[in-house]
């Protein structure tokens, strides 16, 4: 498929098949996929606007027995340098998140036995006493699922459980590639495609917010992560068509990792691990395309910086998510980009040629333009 005939399909909205998908990952310029990027964003977005979110990142808990391959940031049961943020450090950090205009906060940890679904439970309830103005998206399919299965209850009866809770949304971790091969190469104990889809449609249909993600440069090939995007849009129509209500977003960013994986999993292996600004943005702007029917796009500022950011406006992303104030996982996994206040985040729409405007998470408009 050449440009022409790619970007006429797109204007008349007609969808990709896996294998077109495939020819076109391979074979058309970077240029050709962010306008026909661009085309896609413009359907669900003003063209002139570009959307950040003022939110803080929270890891809980390091404690974790998955080890997945490519995690610098867990630390097993026991270990000297594993913790449980205490209400008093919890506190600081979302009084903190308050006092900033802060409007979510995104609790993230590990696969911790210690904590069972009462200390959810309790932890959720005592945030939404303490700090009643933030919305509360928490954990991830992956945790949900760990839960789950140290309590011997269903997913559903979980998520309903958290829900009675505060909780208001489950973002898109713990999905690294959705395709079980890759998996059971990199995160063989961790939650499984059809689980981690599971979890995400029962929280659709209880109208929680919810993001999808993906990470790439696992040594994969495409057909990966053709065979990843086409569960997601797979998924995506289920949830609408069933309950009129799905992902709200999509980020991808290349794999962060420091020697452990690189030395041990990729260079012993042959594999390419990773991607460059280049990988990345040509990426994103395939996924745009592909993902026809999830509206936002998030530009990966906390892994490929603010530049590559600003340059990902124009790549299909209508939105830079959000300040976080802190983060953990990859910046320990080799990223430096740890976090931007949202002034930074104005500054970059800016230079791009968008107007910004801080939301929530689920894009309403919190600002006038900036």
């Amino acid at each position: 498929m050449d440009r022409d005939s790619l970007l006429a399909r797109v204007r008349s909205k007609e969808r990709l098949s896996e294998a077109e998908g495939l020819a076109i990952y391979s074979d058309l310029d970077t240029a050709t996929l962010a306008e026909a990027a661009t085309l896609v964003r413009e359907r669900y977005s003003d063209p002139r606007i570009v959307t950040y979110l003022v939110d803080r990142n929270v890891n809980y808990t390091n404690v974790c027995i998955t080890d997945c391959k490519f995690c610098e940031f867990y630390r097993p049961p026991g270990h000297a340098e594993s913790y449980v943020l205490t209400r008093t450090d919890m506190h600081r950090k979302l009084a903190e998140l308050v006092a900033v205009g802060g409007t979510r906060v995104l609790l993230q940890g590990g696969h911790n036995p210690d904590l069972r679904l009462r200390y959810y439970e309790e932890l959720f309830r005592w945030i939404g006493a303490e700090f009643p103005t933030l919305e509360l998206d928490a954990l991830s399919p992956s945790e949900v699922e760990h839960i789950a299965l140290l309590e011997g209850m269903s997913l559903e009866a979980v998520v309903d459980r958290l829900v009675a809770s505060g909780l208001r949304g489950i973002p898109g971790g713990g999905g690294e590639i959705l395709d079980d091969e890759i998996r059971a190469r990199v995160s063989p104990k961790k939650i499984k495609t059809a689980a981690w889809l599971r979890v995400m449609e029962i929280a659709h249909e209880r109208r929680l917010y919810t993001s999808a993600s993906q990470v790439f440069g696992f040594g994969e090939e495409p057909i990966h992560r053709l065979r990843a995007l086409e569960a997601l849009r797979a998924q995506q129509d289920r949830s609408l068509a069933r309950f009129g209500h799905g992902f709200m977003a999509f980020i991808a960013w290349p794999l962060q990792y420091e020697s452990r994986y690189g030395e041990v999993f990729g260079k012993m292996k042959g594999w390419k691990l990773g991607g460059d600004a280049e990988d990345y943005l040509r990426h994103i702007a395939f996924c745009r395309v592909y993902l026809d029917n999830i509206p936002h796009f998030q530009a990966s500022w906390p892994t490929m910086g603010l530049e590559v950011a600003g340059r990902a406006l124009h790549h299909g992303c209508d939105d830079l998510g959000g300040t976080m104030m802190e983060e953990n996982v990859v910046s320990q996994a080799g990223s430096v980009h740890a976090c931007a206040p949202a002034e930074s985040l104005v500054r970059v729409a800016k230079s791009a040629g968008f107007e910004a405007r801080q939301r929530d998470s689920w894009y309403r408009s919190l600002s006038p333009t900036a």
